[in-house]
């Protein structure tokens, strides 16, 4: 099982000279993977949760397939509908190349409701329009001269090279908890990709469903690369009220453990809490947890990532 970083690539502390230490933290620390967040135009909405400054992701994985040299590179999420898929196909398939093959597409529909406005996309269409563009996408990555006819874009012999380095295609990790974020990574994906599980909550219930959902669309269980909330604390947590990923070292490691049972192949580590944007004004904080978890569980990792 692979462990990676979540960026925080917005925020009173996001800076070029801050979105460096988080590299060199991740690569220093031996994270596999660093995975940025997705808006575009950070109206109200978004600004009370991810306040600007705000580095969106396309340009940011241009500048980390330089800066890098080992980790996976990618979105969690990117949103779907915000862009033409031409131009989501076209950037990531660029990152890929020149990364040397390192880039994880991560996507969802998304929620701010007012940047959907202030984008001119239809919010309530959002699904939809996500499942159009994968498709133009996937048929982009695949062929060197690529059509798609469909209900929110259609484009006939497009010129696609570069495509992406790595074959079949890079991976498409599909986000959300929902039963129709579930079907749609079956669809579309290599990976599902839930966000913030509690304890046992996979095991017990999401895992079951998507294999029920398999078997009703014919299709073979995606990989499982969830994203899970990182606060290291002194004392245990209680078990009953906080997230995996919550709580003492030895606490997390068994959330770790759990999850690797249960067949993830990649766990997100994300230390933004609830929202609270005091805390971005302080990144060495959010560093000093991926710390922890790198002295306390990064044996785990190592023996399952090879």
């Amino acid at each position: 099982m692979k462990l990676a970083v979540n960026l925080i690539n917005f925020g009173p502390s996001a800076t070029p000279a801050t979105l460096e230490s988080w590299v060199d933290l991740a690569e220093g620390l031996g994270f596999h993977g660093l995975m940025t967040s997705d808006h575009v135009t950070v109206t109200e909405d978004v600004h009370e949760r991810y306040p600007a400054p705000f580095y969106e992701p396309l340009s940011t994985l241009g500048w980390l397939a330089a800066r890098t040299r080992r980790v996976a590179i990618g979105t969690t999420v990117s949103i779907l509908p915000y862009r033409s898929p031409l131009e989501t196909a076209r950037a990531f398939a660029n990152v890929d190349q020149l990364s040397g093959g390192r880039v994880i597409l991560g996507v969802g529909i998304g929620w701010a409701e007012q940047e959907f406005a202030a984008l001119g996309v239809p919010f309530r269409r959002r699904g939809r329009i996500t499942d159009d563009y994968l498709t133009a996408i996937l048929a982009l990555w695949g062929s060197d001269v690529a059509s798609h006819e469909g209900e929110f874009v259609s484009f006939r012999n497009v010129h696609s090279a570069p495509r992406p380095l790595q074959t079949p295609r890079p991976p498409v990790w599909v986000g959300g908890n929902s039963e129709a974020a579930m079907r749609r990574a079956l669809r579309f994906a290599t990976a599902w990709h839930p966000l913030r599980l509690r304890p046992h909550e996979l095991g017990e219930t999401l895992r079951p469903m998507l294999r029920t959902l398999a078997v009703e669309a014919s299709q073979p269980v995606p990989e499982i690369c969830p994203r899970i909330r990182l606060r290291v604390t002194e004392r245990p947590a209680p078990d009953e009220t906080r997230l995996a990923g919550e709580g003492s070292l030895e606490q997390i490691r068994a959330d770790l453990e759990e999850l690797e049972s249960e067949g993830c192949t990649w766990v997100l580590l994300d230390t933004y809490h609830d929202y609270h944007v005091e805390e971005l004004r302080h990144p060495e904080q959010h560093w000093s947890m991926y710390q922890a978890v790198a002295a306390h569980c990064f044996d785990l990792a190592a023996e399952t990532a090879g």
